[in-house]
């Protein structure tokens, strides 16, 4: 397995410390604060470790950041076993640093049914073959690059991303609130559903945000932005693969109030929904100093 994926992977195996009780580390990348998919897919796998029944995986979770996270020190989740029913597993997850709440989250899982099925279909776009990589876009854009940023736009990534509307985060236009995005991690991962859902997790918090500001012309990259993910909410449909090309539509229907609203779409290439996210985010432009 590719380095960069296998850290990830190590990155989402928690350490067991007692009985509903875990504990994760961050990358040492030099980020101010813990990525939030990160302790979203960290939450995540704590809370699956705690479901016995493997039959039963995620459908649903609902989270909010409520303190940024420290990269310094290790994060512990702590996992209520609130219900066991006989067809969903109900479980909720705190995770601490310095013992203060930086993140809280519920999580549903459900035995697999078949059921009544209908969907929206795929948008029809470019395939990623013909969209551009995050190594290309840095290509592109590496006159408008910061030097602390450029190494890290060329080092290998675990999860390879193509841009159907790509935008330079250091110099962005003015676009519409809507993004198309391929994903997969760069390796062959296994059929376990629940590793595949922590991965997505991890992944969905990515660009979602970016979304929101699109409108504006402004991204993170700017030093004057201050943005942050507020609560995240996911629905998992159907099984999927994360080694396989995923389609992220996301669109962003509302910004104001300091806060910006958006939703996403994960699509197979066989035109299968497979996963539904919906995010707010605090989205706030301080005057220049």
């Amino acid at each position: 397995m590719k380095p960069e994926l296998q850290d990830l992977l190590n990155l989402l195996d928690l350490e067991p410390i007692e009985v509903n009780i875990f504990r994760g580390v961050s990358p040492k990348e030099g980020w101010q604060r813990v990525y939030g998919g990160q302790v979203l897919g960290q939450a995540l796998v704590a809370a699956s470790r705690t479901v016995e029944d493997e039959n039963r995986s995620a459908h649903s979770l609902h989270g909010y950041f409520l303190r940024p996270g420290d990269t310094t020190i290790p994060i512990l989740y702590e996992v209520d076993r609130i219900r066991d029913g006989k067809s969903f597993t109900t479980r909720r997850v705190i995770a601490t640093q310095r013992g203060k709440a930086i993140f809280s989250m519920a999580v549903s899982f459900q035995v697999h049914e078949e059921g009544l099925e209908h969907q929206f279909p795929m948008p029809e776009i470019k395939p990623p073959e013909q969209c551009p990589s995050q190594a290309e876009l840095a290509e592109r854009f590496k006159d408008d690059i910061p030097e602390q940023f450029l190494d890290r736009a060329k080092r290998p990534q675990p999860i390879e991303m193509r841009f159907v509307e790509p935008v330079n985060e250091f110099n962005p236009e003015k676009m519409p609130p809507y993004q198309h995005t391929w994903i997969r991690v760069v390796d062959t991962m296994p059929d376990d559903i629940r590793l595949n859902q922590c991965l997505l997790a991890y992944a969905s918090d990515m660009t979602l945000i970016d979304t929101a500001a699109r409108p504006h012309g402004i991204s993170w990259g700017n030093e004057n932005f201050q943005v942050a993910s507020l609560d995240h909410a996911m629905w998992f449909h159907k099984p999927f693969k994360t080694d396989d090309w995923l389609l992220y539509a996301q669109d962003s229907p509302f910004s104001g109030g300091a806060r910006g609203l958006s939703r996403g779409a994960f699509y197979d290439t066989k035109g299968n929904l497979v996963a539904s996210v919906a995010q707010e985010g605090l989205m706030r432009l301080h005057e220049k100093t």
